[in-house]
């Protein structure tokens, strides 16, 4: 059985019941309906549980082969059409849907409970931990046994009586709370949009801008208007560019007060229950905090450890912001302006700024930025590091606007399949993010995975990037390639299946060859002419590349300390806004600054449990990926080929087959400090 077929075949219209015939064994999008799901998931579940059962059921001693190796083989039904829906929940979702994703929610996390804290299955998983020394395993083998173990304990396993019960209820529940926060924020994403009509109001913006608008208002049905939404694409560069104070305010009070509303939609009471509810976890399983807890099975290991990452970054980056402040309040005075500078003013007044400071703005180095070129440049990367080809191919996909590509070796082997879907819509969450709808294996013939995309620029013809977008493309294209690389043989450790602190290494890794001048000199040409851009702007690009860092430094760190410091304080009765302003006012952080993502639309750490206490992992893994990318300038070529191999040998195609600072390790020889990254941010002059 593989992970492209059913364990259990019908006669029915459902696509889950059969066997998909599709080119690469892709999902047959095109067949599948919201109707589909609910019986699709009530039989893999059916089937899931039989299978556990028969484990450990079974009266045979537990063997690696008879335990592990099964566990990693069951439930290939149930991840087959999980996949599916967590791709289309987030990418292109409805009404029919999101009411199937708050049922599923608490269904789903009771069948893990259940699998989780049967003690029969754990019994015999903890039997060959005790005795691992002895079973002469491999070291993929043995990282593996670990994982279960670590994994089933950490799920309650070993709790007995009452206890397990309280816990399987606290999963439950929190489950339900991640769904109802995501679904909260995507309403107030979708009900909100900034029409505008004439001239006045579009003062300032440049020609690209304006196209994306238009564009969005075609989509929208607003005919001859521009709009503006609440994705990140769209806001920020209407908050850098227009010379419409009033508008600027209207449109950042709404984009930060998402899940704040007061009404349905509102965050404040699901925020306040699950930090209880994770308190009372972590508490349950013998830990001081959520905090503690969540940190035992991360690279960072304790909350202390985090704290004294984050306070070695915040000081000089508040430093440095400090003095761009005053900066920026001097041109407001220069300019006339009788007013002390705001939030939804920094952006507009520091791209004024760039332009004095480093003689390039936005709207200068936009057109260079086409899509395509970026894509072609992401590829092109993987190609000279990798020896990577893409082919585009036909095959099954959700939205139109989505594409796939056929990925190659060196050696013509197939790889798997890349899909791109890279356009906001209404249907879509924000933000941007990897998944798969396969997973890489070998533990029961070559299975190549499904590995995709997800991002929420304007579309427009063409679309044109900004530089922080096309850093968010390289970012995202970097967790595919760890999945598409992967090359390991059990699922529990395939491709991304790795510490939330080691994870992001890959992906920010990889932006570091955005702004490289040999890269940019061939993909950076002009949406007009085809020129290449110009060495003096690309010169100028590149040295601009530390400018404003420090307050994109502070909002990251205020949301990283905010959520360290939330799930310590095993607070009751909480309320996040209070807690926010508290965390921010002992942080010293500038009033004219906001963290990145507020409470209420947190959705890192209150829509689910990935980076809850763990939202420093984007800052932790920036310490690797600084020092990983020195290992190829101190060669003098940044597609070294022996740096190359270690790399994808050691980080990309290890998975999790090994602990993180032992792959590390293997890659470059020792571990690293933050000097490297303050250098990158261009916080060391103040450090």
């Amino acid at each position: 059985m593989t992970s492209q077929q059913p364990a259990l075949t019908a006669s029915s219209d459902n696509p889950f019941f059969a066997v998909w015939t599709t080119p690469f064994g892709v999902p047959p999008f095109e067949r599948i309906r919201p109707e589909h799901f609910s019986p699709a998931f009530e039989r893999a579940f059916a089937e899931h549980e039989e299978e556990i059962k028969a484990i450990a059921e079974n009266s045979a001693s537990p063997t690696f082969d008879n335990t592990i190796v099964v566990l990693e083989l069951s439930g290939q039904a149930l991840s087959r059409v999980n996949d599916v829906f967590d791709a289309l929940a987030g990418a292109h979702t409805n009404a029919a849907l999101l009411a199937l994703e708050r049922e599923l929610s608490p269904r789903t996390a009771r069948h893990w409970n259940t699998i989780r804290m049967n003690m029969q299955l754990f019994a015999r998983i903890d039997e060959l931990f005790q005795k691992r020394d002895k079973l002469g395993l491999t070291g993929e083998q043995a990282r593996v046994l670990e994982r279960y173990h670590t994994s089933y304990r950490r799920a309650g396993a070993a709790l007995e009586g009452e206890n397990k019960k309280k816990l399987a209820v606290l999963t439950e529940r929190l489950a339900s709370l991640g769904t109802s926060f995501s679904q909260n924020v995507l309403a107030d994403e979708q009900a909100y949009v900034l029409v505008l009509e004439n001239e006045d109001e579009l003062a300032g913006l440049p020609d690209f801008v304006r196209a994306a608008a238009r564009a969005e208002a075609e989509e929208r049905r607003h005919s001859g208007k521009h709009t503006f939404t609440l994705s990140r694409s769209s806001v920020e560069p209407f908050l850098r560019f227009s010379a419409r104070r009033d508008l600027r305010e209207k449109i950042y009070r709404v984009w930060m007060a998402r899940g704040e509303g007061g009404g349905a939609t509102d965050n404040a009471g699901i925020i306040a229950e699950t930090v209880k509810l994770r308190a009372e976890r972590a508490k349950l399983m013998g830990y001081e905090s959520f905090a503690h807890f969540r940190l035992d099975d991360a690279m960072a290991k304790t909350p202390q450890a985090v704290r004294t990452l984050l306070e070695r970054v915040w000081q000089p980056a508040r430093t440095r912001a400090l003095i761009d402040r005053d900066d920026l309040q001097s041109l407001v005075q220069e300019e006339g302006g009788n007013f002390k500078l705001a939030p939804w003013d920094w952006r507009y007044y520091a791209e004024k700024l760039r332009i004095v400071r480093c003689d390039v703005d936005e709207a200068a180095v936009k057109p260079y930025l086409q899509l395509e070129r970026m894509i072609e440049a992401a590829f092109d990367t993987a190609q000279r590091l990798f020896g990577l080809s893409f082919a585009r191919v036909d095959v099954p996909v959700w939205h139109p606007d989505v594409r796939a590509w056929d990925v190659h070796d060196a050696q013509g082997r197939h790889l798997g399949l890349f899909f791109g879907d890279y356009f906001a819509r209404s249907s879509k969450h924000g933000g941007a993010w990897m998944t798969t709808l396969r997973d890489q294996k070998k533990i029961d013939g070559d299975t190549r995975p499904l590995v995709v995309n997800v991002m929420n620029f304007n579309k427009s013809e063409p679309t044109l990037l900004s530089i922080d977008d096309a850093r968010t493309l390289f970012h995202e294209f970097g967790h595919a390639l760890h999945a598409l690389l992967s090359d390991v043989t059990y699922p529990m450790i395939s491709g991304t299946n790795v510490f939330t602190d080691f994870v992001e290494l890959p992906s920010q890794l990889y932006e570091h060859w955005l702004e490289q001048p040999q890269v940019l000199r061939r993909f950076a040409q002009h949406v007009r002419t085809g020129e290449a851009m110009p060495e003096p702007l690309l010169e100028k690009l590149i040295a601009a590349g530390k400018f404003d860092r420090a307050r994109e430094t502070l909002e990251y760190l205020g949301s990283a300390f905010f959520d360290l410091d939330l799930h310590q304080a095993n607070a009751v009765g909480l309320s996040a806004k209070k807690f926010e302003e508290t965390e921010l006012s002992a942080l010293g952080m500038p009033a004219e600054i906001a963290m990145r993502h507020r409470p209420p639309h947190f959705a890192h750490v209150f829509s689910g449990n990935g980076y809850a206490s763990a939202y420093y992992s984007y800052l932790w893994s920036e310490v690797l990926d600084a020092d990983a990318f020195n290992a190829f300038e101190e060669t003098g070529d940044i597609f070294d080929p022996a740096t190359a191999k270690r790399l994808k040998d050691h980080i990309y195609s290890a998975g999790g087959t090994r602990d993180p600072e032992a792959l590390y390790i293997a890659f470059r020889g020792r571990l690293p400090t933050p000097d490297a990254l303050l250098r990158k941010r261009g916080l060391a002059e103040t450090a």
